[in-house]
């Protein structure tokens, strides 16, 4: 197959993915985002996952906001967002869009391979009747689909796109050598050809939510051993000693994979007349970690005397995980929401988040710098600007210190998870 490659969706997944096609493959990198398409057109990546010379390397790519520089392509990839609504509901608008839009383009023998996060059988039960309807072509006959999860780790600069193994999938024999060959072509890690479209999407759900009710575990495990009064990592330190020990940590699950996956999962079995009950319960402790560090923190000041209306307290650190500016579905907001709650004044600083991207989103203006007096301070995020300030003097400044990820040594802080 001449593989001539459109992505639709040129955030943390599209773009990497773009970079590499467009080293083999005349490749269209479409984003609906114009500020974002002409950051790209200039060499730059707001969300620090590719560096201007890894877009210069990519010498057969091309960015576009309009759809119909996308006509020419013959093998489409959409890498759209999946979240979920206010009430936790999958909110497939943007693949349904992006797949409206593909449904226009298609030609006899194209294929469309999603790689946005869905449940079990979302690309042949919802995407395709809309393929079917807007192209007039028979899905399996005229036209073909794959599926392949992403695995972008966003921030992380040794898991890269090549270096990870890529699952695959299509909707016949055919198809799927196609996609596995296309993907096998530019990962260096190889692939793994799922047997069908379905087991591929259930497999990305299930990576994700797996990890969410092991964090989960460890979350109630930090509830129960506060009651206790014992230190949680000294008991996890103590426990990692046996060789099969499984090494995860209490903290905050945000982002738009972890604390997002389980839901999708979650709705397809209850569509099918399955309660699920391990996966909600596990997100249901995850979930209130932002209110239980926030009450925490006003118990201590409590106990110190320093608790008023006129207390302030400074969270470092808003994104959703160290060293990386994304801001989806950060849980740090639960912790400002249940400070302003009681009516307690908090502020946040992120040097690695963007200003007008919080303000926007979370109607939250980010400190300038973390100077200032406050009654207690937050360690939210372990970001390397926060691991380089000077905590001994910050100790004996600040009333109240509560260490979120851990990383502190125990005798600076007054609590941690």
């Amino acid at each position: 197959m001449d593989y001539k490659v459109g992505i639709i969706g040129l955030g943390y997944v599209g773009l990497p993915l773009a970079v590499e096609s467009g080293k083999l493959y005349s490749t269209i990198g479409f984003d609906i985002d114009i500020k974002r398409v002409d950051e790209l057109k200039s060499g730059v990546d707001r969300t620090l996952e590719v560096n201007e010379n890894e877009l210069k390397a990519s010498e057969l790519l091309e960015y576009t906001t309009d759809k119909e520089d996308l006509s020419e392509c013959n093998f489409y990839i959409v890498t759209v967002p999946t979240p979920i609504d206010e009430l936790k509901n999958p909110d497939l608008r943007p693949i349904i869009s992006a797949t409206e839009m593909i449904a226009l383009l298609i030609k006899p023998d194209d294929i469309v391979v999603y790689e946005s996060t869905v449940f079990p059988g979302c690309t042949e039960e919802v995407c395709v009747p809309i393929l079917e309807e807007g192209s007039g072509l028979v899905f399996n006959k005229d036209f073909y689909c794959g599926y392949s999860p992403e695995r972008i780790n966003p921030g992380d600069k040794e898991h890269r796109i090549s270096s990870i193994l890529k699952v695959t999938s299509g909707s016949d024999d055919e198809s799927a050598e196609k996609v596995d060959t296309f993907y096998r072509s530019f990962i260096e890690a190889g692939t793994f050809k799922a047997s069908s479209i379905k087991v591929a999407e259930a497999a990305k759900v299930i990576e994700n939510s797996q990890r969410d009710i092991n964090i989960a575990f460890v979350n109630e495990l930090a509830l129960i051993f506060d009651r206790l009064d014992i230190d949680t990592s000294e008991v996890l330190e103590a426990a990692g000693t046996k060789w099969n020990f499984l090494p995860f940590r209490p903290g905050l699950v945000g982002g738009h994979c972890i604390g997002v996956d389980p839901f999708y999962l979650t709705q397809k079995a209850e569509s099918v007349g399955y309660n699920p009950q391990v996966i909600l319960s596990g997100r249901k402790i995850n979930d209130q970690m932002g209110q239980y560090v926030a009450q925490k923190v006003i118990k201590l000041l409590g106990r110190k005397e320093k608790l008023s209306n006129e207390s302030k307290v400074l969270i470092l650190g808003f994104t959703f995980k160290e060293n990386c500016p994304d801001t989806r579905n950060t849980r740090v907001i639960d912790i400002y929401k249940e400070f302003d709650d009681y009516g307690i004044q908090a502020s946040v600083f992120d040097p690695q988040a963007d200003t007008n991207q919080v303000s926007e989103e979370y109607g939250i203006i980010l400190e300038s710098s973390p100077e200032g007096s406050y009654e207690a301070i937050i360690l939210a995020v372990a970001h390397k600007e926060f691991l380089a300030l000077n905590w001994e003097a910050l100790r004996k400044s600040t009333p109240v210190i509560f260490d979120v990820k851990s990383i502190l040594p125990k005798a600076l802080v007054d609590g941690r998870l």
